[in-house]
């Protein structure tokens, strides 16, 4: 049975068997925890110089540690009991001095280590970033955005967190934890024996702990990841829920997704919590012990001081805090790698095919494409089949068909997005393989169904379709495109700022912004993909007229569901299910009698009825 049907009433957690959750969670397990460990280490030695700064930092600060308690140890046997003012002011002055030292070691380990963390999580978000923009369209068609979000923001900080916190603490331990055991040697094996009964007991206490937390802080990443795709998801989408009225749905599979995360977060904390209050109870017993042993040795023998059983009280604090602290760290570096292991996956996931060696750049190009027997898949599945037909420069060629017979597919090829199987695609007479896709896109300007708008002016994202182009060349492309006149009626005309979702302008004035940014390309190939859906019949006339405007000499491909709107195609390429059932121009389609005549009419009586 799993945590979720389990868990009815979320605060019944002591219901729950842990073995029920390692089992679930082991699967959850990160599969290559020490190579990623390595990875991070990978990042953090590009900055050797401070590493090195730190770590004799670390030297200092450790050494001033263990050199304090000493001191006053030995105060305690040669000052205080010989009553020797002049001797323990001295100490005194050499106490401060070592306690600055060590102050300010620790200030500048920490100092210079938040710069290491900072530059490494930057190189990691930028490689990351640079690795979303070399991955293939289709790796995130098959992934929700919010989850891949979560890799750039929650699963980087959560790297950046530990290596400010995790790094220092865990060298420093080591090597105060060594220098302790030392010291306690040369004072008193005896004592230095008594102390490290306790270590048996640390051991398992915290190997059993952290067997549990590993997989724990991994599905907690996962499902933080999951929570955040799934509202990013429907904030989006929030029309569509409002509109069908799925509130009552959508919270209740947010409640179910926020409580798998609430119930991996908790368990991850309390039981990774256990480990300090274990500590302390053993650091406790410590004490015990050696004020127990230590006392009977002073006083029976010569072979312990009441100096020593003070410096052996401190040590065994020192001794256990390492333990502790390396416990602690140790959790806290688990779900850092859990959090990197992530946006490695990324980072090493199959790039967009590079182009060939001989790949040319197109400098210009006329814009005549044919398609020569072409054949595509998807994961072993055809989806084009035997395509062939050719568009010349300045024609215009329209894809219809029902949903999936492959229109956007023949798109994707045509813009590479996607590489043909088999056959062959060419403009100007080249291979479409041996074209640089760089350079392919240059020349290319798409009009999409979904006008995506930059968090930014007016005025920039027009001129996203061609970057150096000047203010005046902005608005000569907003005229053509038929959006000046409402741009300019904008209390902030063309510096007007708009976010991703357009807000403050209309569906068919976003439409219109998409157009002038096409204009704006200055394109020899157009392709667009359903320009003109869902826009109210004034708002699609302006629209129209600035496609016919934008397409004149350039050759246009264009995907439309509605056959009026491709009534004057050059040719009219009808699909079903990959393969071409007729194509000619509108006239002829219809003479034929055929596919596209009882599409056609049965549209007709679509509009006619309604």
């Amino acid at each position: 049975m799993s945590i979720k049907q389990q868990l009815k009433d979320p605060f019944q957690y002591e219901k729950i068997p842990i073995e029920n959750i390692s089992e679930e969670v082991t699967k959850k397990r990160a599969k290559n925890t020490w190579g990623t460990i390595k990875r991070i280490w990978s990042y953090l030695a590009r900055e050797k110089a401070k590493l090195w700064f730190v770590i004799f930092m670390v030297l200092i600060s450790s050494a001033m540690s263990l050199l304090g308690p000493f001191m006053v140890g030995k105060a305690i046997d040669g000052f205080i009991v010989d009553k020797e003012v002049a001797g323990l002011g001295m100490l005194v002055i050499g106490l401060l001095f070592v306690y600055l030292l060590h102050s300010s070691s620790v200030f500048l380990q920490n100092y210079w280590m938040i710069g290491i963390a900072q530059n490494t999580v930057y190189d990691l978000r930028s490689e990351l970033f640079h690795k979303f923009h070399r991955l293939p369209i289709a790796y995130f068609d098959k992934r929700q955005h919010g989850e891949l979000m979560s890799r750039i923001t929650n699963d980087i900080d959560n790297v950046n967190n530990t290596l400010n916190q995790s790094v220092i603490q865990v060298f420093s331990s080591i090597l105060t934890l060594l220098g302790t055991v030392g010291v306690m040697l040369y004072l008193s094996p005896l004592l230095t024996l008594v102390t490290m009964t306790i270590i048996p007991v640390m051991f398992f206490a915290t190997r059993w702990i952290t067997k549990r937390t590993g997989p724990l802080y991994k599905l907690q990443q996962k499902r933080l990841g999951e929570l955040n795709g799934y509202v990013e998801e429907t904030v989006s989408g929030q029309h569509v829920v409002k509109t069908y009225s799925q509130e009552e749905r959508v919270i209740n599979e947010f409640e179910v997704k926020n409580k798998d995360l609430n119930h991996s977060g908790f368990w991850a904390l309390t039981i990774s919590g256990f480990i300090p209050k274990v500590m302390n109870m053993l650091n406790f017993l410590s004490f015990g012990m050696i004020a127990l042993v230590g006392g009977i040795l002073a006083i029976n023998t010569t072979l312990v001081t009441v100096g020593t059983i003070v410096i052996f009280t401190e040590y065994a604090r020192q001794f256990t805090r390492p333990l502790n602290e390396l416990s602690n760290q140790f959790n806290l570096l688990l779900s850092a790698v859990a959090g990197a292991e992530r946006v490695f996956n990324v980072i090493d996931e199959e790039e967009e095919e590079q182009d060939e060696d001989k790949a040319i750049e197109l400098n210009r190009t006329h814009g005549y494409f044919k398609f020569e027997n072409v054949s595509f898949g998807y994961e072993e599945e055809t989806i084009i089949d035997n395509v062939s037909f050719e568009a010349k420069p300045g024609q215009s060629v329209a894809f219809v068909g029902h949903t999936g017979a492959g229109k956007t597919t023949v798109i994707n090829l045509i813009s590479r997005f996607y590489n043909y199987d088999y056959g062959r695609i060419t403009l100007d007479g080249i291979d479409l393989k041996d074209i640089k896709r760089s350079s392919l896109r240059s020349h290319m300007a798409f009009v999409l169904q979904d006008s995506f708008l930059f968090h930014n002016t007016i005025r920039e994202n027009i001129r996203y379709g061609r970057l150096t182009a000047s203010d005046d060349e902005v608005i000569e492309a907003a005229k053509k495109a038929n959006a000046h006149d409402f741009i300019v009626q904008l209390p902030d005309g063309y510096d007007t700022i708009l976010d991703q979702e357009g807000s403050g302008i209309s569906q068919g004035q976003k439409q219109l912004l998409t157009i002038a940014r096409a204009f704006i390309a200055e394109p020899t190939i157009l392709i667009l993909d359903e320009a003109t859906s869902n826009i109210d019949t004034i708002t699609e006339l302006k629209i129209q007229e600035a496609l016919k405007e934008l397409m004149k000499g350039r050759t246009s491909f264009i995907i439309a569901h509605r056959l009026n709107t491709i009534q004057e195609a050059d040719q009219i390429v009808m699909l079903e299910h990959g393969a071409i059932l007729e194509k000619g121009n509108h006239n002829e389609l219809l003479d034929l009698k055929e596919n596209y005549y009882n599409l056609y009419k049965g549209q007709l009586r679509e509009v006619v009825g309604s």
